[in-house]
């Protein structure tokens, strides 16, 4: 059977990308390419907070894997001089789990939860006052002698991260201050980051050539540093790690199965199954994963909304579909 799995472009993050990725992250706004409204509104916020002496409105960021999300989170932390609390919503398990980070957080201190959306109800529940009024009630003891006893919190923080921001429960969602959805980069934009990146790992690359991995990179900077070293790893074993033109990078990316409108093996797939087999569409995400062998999640998150950006893909109320663009691709 035929692999499935990414290799070159899995936007989810390995623990290679992260440790690789710490080095190659924008430390300050002003290194910060691409989503330049964004940015723009994030430098008034914290602008406006530093004036007033007071913490930041609770934050969301909504987008695809890849596009900057905890970045931006490490950045706001640095910029506001506060410590930052990383974790992610299936991480906290329990609203007990929950106490003692947020017990531990001081004033101006941000705590960055990823996923945010994949919080368990009670956690969310147990949640909703120490964003609202920095305080949290818990019961300590069991039947007749349970009391609540009432803890209040030093004015914090919180920045949410989310890739499916319409599984969140509305009470949450509505207590975020902030509220920002990161799209698909330019490729441009992507071309600057890949220099930037190029710079760091000690990589030769033109602009010409910087582009086409740009073209390539699904809109995504995290998958734009990766197949950047992808080519950095092609260029060193078949040129002898030779300067990296444009020519390598066609070459590169022929090996790696990802043609010109950054589409590998997996997308490909998704489309000639839905082509082939359901004549087109709609087909159900259920059925759709199922025929592929392929987690529903790993589709929706991951695949799903570039060939929705790009125009290969419908999304119905009946389905997904494949669009005339798709066809012609086949």
């Amino acid at each position: 059977m035929e692999e499935l799995k990414r290799v070159a472009l899995n936007a989810q993050e390995t623990e290679e990308d992260r440790v690789t990725s710490l080095s190659l992250r924008p430390e300050k706004l002003t290194d910060f390419v691409g989503q330049k409204e964004l940015i723009a509104n994030i430098r008034i916020a914290i602008q406006a907070a530093h004036q007033r002496a007071e913490p930041l409105e609770h934050m969301l960021f909504s987008g695809p894997p890849g596009l900057g999300k905890t970045s931006l989170a490490h950045i706001i932390a640095r910029e506001m001089h506060a410590k930052i609390t990383v974790t992610s919503g299936p991480a906290i398990e329990r609203a007990g789990d929950f106490i003692g980070i947020l017990t531990n957080l001081e004033k101006g201190d941000i705590l960055f939860i990823d996923e945010v959306h994949r919080l368990s109800k009670t956690v969310e529940e147990f949640l909703y006052p120490a964003m609202e009024s920095f305080k949290i009630d818990f019961i300590v003891d069991k039947g007749p002698y349970a009391r609540t006893i009432n803890f209040t919190l030093k004015p914090f923080t919180l920045i949410g991260a989310t890739t499916r921001s319409g599984l969140l429960a509305s009470p949450l969602r509505d207590r975020f201050g902030i509220f920002y959805h990161l799209d698909f980069y330019e490729p441009s934009d992507l071309a600057e980051i890949i220099i930037r990146s190029s710079q760091k790992l000690n990589v030769d690359i033109d602009q010409e050539a910087a582009l086409e991995v740009a073209r390539r990179s699904r809109g995504t900077p995290r998958v734009a540093n990766r197949l950047l070293k992808r080519v950095r790893d092609y260029a060193q074993v078949k040129t002898g790690g030779a300067r990296v033109r444009l020519p390598v990078v066609e070459a590169a990316m022929q090996q790696l199965h990802i043609d010109a409108d950054g589409l590998d093996r997996l997308d490909r797939k998704i489309l000639a199954v839905i082509a082939q087999q359901y004549g087109g569409g709609p087909v159900g995400i259920e059925a759709l994963a199922a025929t592929l062998n392929e987690e529903p999640d790993t589709i929706v998150d991951v695949v799903e909304p570039y060939l929705l950006k790009t125009g290969f893909l419908r999304r119905t109320s009946r389905g997904r579909e494949i669009t005339d663009k798709a066809r012609k691709l086949l």
